[in-house]
């Protein structure tokens, strides 16, 4: 079984009724290893395209629900860590959702994919640098786009 199919299971029966049959594949099983972190990483991932992109998981919502949807699996992947005391984790996962949500107010939906698998490959065994250290390095060597458009 798929994390992603394992998210789905997981969401309050007034989410359930909206999932798709067979969600597919996660997006980030050949980056991630552990399973735990594994399936925050999905349902995180499901929550920020709830709100901006097509989840992959659910289906037949009206923009209002798609978007407490999408906080509501913030919120499961969080706790998941939240409860085996992985606080790096959060952390990581806490930036990874305030900088795409930024990426995406300055219309950089680019950067925020970049932001993803930097995540992704610090919740790894590889233990890359995350998505602060992408953010950080992009504000270091170029303008923000809020500072370009005038």
């Amino acid at each position: 079984m798929s994390a992603l199919t394992s998210v789905v299971e997981a969401v309050e029966p007034s989410l359930g009724r909206h999932a798709v049959r067979d969600p597919g594949p996660g997006r980030f099983s050949t980056i991630v290893e552990d399973p735990d972190r594994l399936f925050v990483l999905e349902a995180v991932y499901e929550g920020y395209l709830m709100h901006y992109g097509r989840p992959r998981a659910f289906t037949g919502m009206d923009p209002d629900l798609r978007l407490l949807a999408g906080d509501a699996l913030y919120a499961l992947g969080l706790a998941r860590l939240a409860e085996r005391g992985d606080v790096g984790a959060v952390s990581e996962l806490a930036d990874l959702i305030s900088l795409t949500a930024r990426a995406q107010a300055e219309g950089a939906p680019e950067l925020a994919e970049s932001l993803w698998l930097a995540t992704a490959r610090a919740l790894s065994e590889e233990e890359g640098p995350g998505a602060r250290a992408i953010w950080d390095a992009r504000n270091l060597h170029g303008p923000k786009l809020s500072d370009t458009r005038l």
